[in-house]
Order: C-alpha cells, then sequence, then structure tokens
C-alpha cells in the first residue's frame, strides 16, 4: 500500500503496526504531531495514551509498563530526551525492552526547534550514569522512520534492552510518498527462537513470586550484572550493526553521513560522478553498535574520509576511530539546527581532493 506521510505520522503509524500497547509522553516541538496522533488514534484501538506531567513522569510510565511485558513507547526532543537519561539507565539496569524516540532538536540548552544532530554523543555513550548502551537506529527516509518503529520492538524484546531512534526534526516533519509492502527500509530483524517473557512481571497466581529491581548491594553482585550486560552488548556488536554503501568500490574519497546528512550527501555525491569524480558514501543504520569493522575495511582502499554531520563534529570520533590512522578523515558540519547543503559538500570534497 503506497501513503504519504509526514515522518512523525509514520513513526505513529509503524508503531501502532509493531504492536505498540501505550504510549506516554510530554509536549515538545518538533514531535508534538506524534502526540497528537497518538491522543486521537490510540483510545479508539483500545491502547494507552497518556499525556504526562513531565518527560521524567513519562520514562518511568514506560518503566512500568514495560515491567508487564507490553510494548510501551515514548517521545521527546534533544532536551526532554536529557531529562529522562535516569530512567534509561534503570531500565538498562532492569533489563526492559522499551522504544524511545528522539526527534532532534537545536543545542545546547533549550536551543531551538531546527532539526540538529546534535545529540549523537549522548545517544551511543548511554546518556545516563552506568556502563550501558542503548541500540541506536538512525533512519534517513520517512519509510525508514515507519519500518524502523515497526521492527524495534521486537529487536527491543530480542535483548531486552531499549531501543533508541534519532532522526532530526527535519525529517520529522518531511513529507515522503512510500510503499508499506515494499522490503526498502526494513531492518529484518532475525528471531532464532521464541523471545523469553519468563520476567514479565504478571501477577504470581500459581507460580512463585519474582522481582525486577536494579539496587544491588550485596558484594559483588553489581559486577556480576555490568557482566551480564557487557556479554550482550557484545552479542548486539556482533549480531545487529547495520550500513549501507554507495559507490565505495572505486571511491577516490568517501562520504560518511546518517539521516538528513546523508540524504544530502548522497546528493553530493550523484553530482560529483556526473562530473567524473568517484566519491562513495557509508550510511550508518545503527549509530550504536557502530560499523567499526564494515568501515574499516573500506579503509584499506579508500584513504580520503568526510565525514558530514549537522553538529561541530560527534561520529567523527568513531570513524577516527573505525579506521585505525589507515586513512585521511576530514569533517565539515553544520550547528544550531543549520542544514548542510549539497553545494557544501560538494565544495569540500573539491578541496580535500
Amino acid at each position: 500500500m503506497k501513503k504519504i506521510l509526514q515522518g512523525n505520522i509514520a513513526l505513529c503509524e509503524g508503531a501502532i503496526d509493531g504492536g505498540l500497547d501505550a504510549y506516554y509522553a510530554y509536549p515538545i516541538t518538533p514531535q508534538n504531531e506524534v502526540s497528537a496522533y497518538f491522543a486521537e488514534v490510540l483510545p479508539k484501538l483500545g491502547k494507552v495514551f497518556l499525556q504526562a506531567e513531565s518527560e521524567l513522569a513519562a520514562i518511568n510510565m514506560v518503566f512500568g509498563t514495560a515491567l508487564t511485558g507490553k510494548r510501551a513507547m515514548t517521545t521527546s526532543s534533544s532536551p526532554g530526551i536529557s531529562l529522562m537519561q535516569e530512567g534509561i539507565s534503570y531500565l538498562c539496569g532492569c533489563e526492559l525492552p522499551c522504544v524511545i524516540v528522539n526527534v532532534m532538536r537545536g543545542g545546547p540548552g533549550l536551543g531551538n526547534i531546527s532539526g540538529s544532530q546534535q545529540d549523537y554523543f549522548q545517544s551511543t555513550r548511554g546518556g545516563g550514569h552506568g556502563d550501558y548502551y542503548t541500540i541506536v537506529l538512525a533512519p534517513f527516509s520517512v519509510k525508514e522512520i515507519y519500518e524502523f518503529a515497526k521492527e524495534s520492538f521486537l529487536l527491543a524484546e530480542k535483548y531486552r534492552n531499549p531501543v533508541l531512534i534519532i532522526f532530526d526534526g527535519y525529517l520529522g516533519q518531511m513529507m515522503e510518498v512510500f510503499d508499506t509492502e515494499s522490503d526498502e527500509g526494513k531492518l529484518n530483524v532475525k528471531i532464532d527462537e521464541p523471545i523469553d517473557k519468563s520476567w514479565v512481571l504478571d501477577g504470581a497466581k500459581n507460580r512463585p513470586s519474582r522481582k525486577i529491581h536494579s539496587l544491588l548491594m550485596a558484594e559483588g553482585e553489581l559486577e556480576k550484572l555490568n557482566l551480564k550486560l557487557k556479554e550482550k552488548y557484545g552479542r548486539i556488536r556482533r549480531d545487529e550493526v547495520r550500513v549501507k554503501f554507495y559507490n565505495v568500490d572505486d571511491a577516490e574519497v568517501c562520504i560518511v553521513a546518517y539521516g538528513m546528512s546523508a540524504r544530502v550527501s548522497l546528493e553530493a555525491m550523484n553530482k560529483l560522478r556526473n562530473e567524473g569524480i568517484k566519491v562513495g558514501l557509508i550510511r550508518p543504520i545503527t549509530l550504536w553498535p557502530f560499523p567499526y569493522k564494515e568501515i574499516k575495511d573500506v579503509a584499506k582502499k579508500v584513504k580520503k574520509f568526510l565525514v558530514v554531520e549537522m553538529n561541530l563534529g560527534q561520529m567523527i570520533e568513531d570513524v577516527k576511530l573505525a579506521v585505525e590512522g589507515e586513512a585521511q578523515v576530514y569533517f565539515y558540519g553544520r550547528s544550531g539546527g543549520s542544514l548542510v547543503s549539497s553545494k557544501e559538500v560538494i565544495e569540500n570534497i573539491k578541496r580535500i581532493l
């Protein structure tokens, strides 16, 4: 079925098609269309919609719903996600699956309501306290927003871990035509065995009681949990990296970008190719786990990289770690809600070459 949807609304429809049971959020631009849509639609479907009194309340409502094994989701934008970090750390410490969406805006501070990619560090380095990670997905089209929202609950339940979907406000406001039945943009989450739900708190009638908590005071108990989490994160790093390559086989220089920056960079690459300049593009789809090995393999052939971001340089650190000194890594970015342009990317590529 073909649809024309705004990115924020595609997120809603993807989540509903993915089995969303309950949604909690507090208003913030540029993602308010999500709450408005869910407020109208979810009650008609017999699902839970609740506007929380704050972002802190919203993430803790997600926590409570996730304990029962239901599929819970919240959305916010940059400073609102910052307020949720304590709750996200608790969710990871208790190994609770859920979906969290950040429609990013300019910062720091209250910043502005324009789209940005300034939350990369916060998203990929845990964001809150303790040794933990969320799985981080970066869609670059309305179709991918729909598909990622649809499949992210499966991914969260497979690993008992929060999944964070991040995209900038420009993608959230953009409208595109897409086919819900095509394979384009799907995560294709593989479930090798039935998902274990034996941990769910659903009442102890006819079974022993159990509890889920992250306060572990006995000697060595917390370290044991951290080592268990480390093993799980290792499996995620091994099995869930997703990245897309464009024209890297013969490239003289390769762009690395995600989200809206990748869309702009794709246009720049095509224009440069038409001029006979051999440019490739690497688009990380999972920002955590990051495609270190995949980028290093490209760096064995391509010796110049340009990282393009809508910030002043965050993902570039991961790209430098990936190439391990085997290639030169350059940077171009815009900050504070400013959008990079294909013309600017082209100028930077020509300067590098």
